[in-house]
């Protein structure tokens, strides 16, 4: 995985802080591989009440701290959508 534990604590704690306490955060796409250079960061997230302001202000937030670009799907827990199945089956949960 190509974050830093810094970086791993920052992911969780904002999407924790703007999404609520039970957001759930999965790395998936390039970052995962550790022989990949490059690329942003992609976030699968499942919350109890997905609300797209917060989404926007969650990853504006994590762009600045980052200082990458980032790409957030934010879902309600149980999704069961192409992406979300990608995320779960391909990504790492943080």
């Amino acid at each position: 995985m190509r974050l830093t534990p810094a970086q791993i604590d920052t992911i969780k704690s904002t999407a924790q802080a703007l999404l609520g306490e039970g957001a759930q955060v999965t790395l998936f796409g390039s970052r995962v591989h550790d022989q990949q250079k490059g690329g942003d960061v992609d976030l699968y997230v499942e919350t109890a009440h997905p609300d797209l302001m917060k989404k926007i202000r969650c990853k504006v937030s994590l762009q600045d701290q980052l200082d990458m670009p980032v790409d957030l799907i934010v879902k309600p827990h149980g999704d069961h959508s192409p992406i979300a199945m990608i995320a779960k089956q391909e990504g790492i949960r943080l």
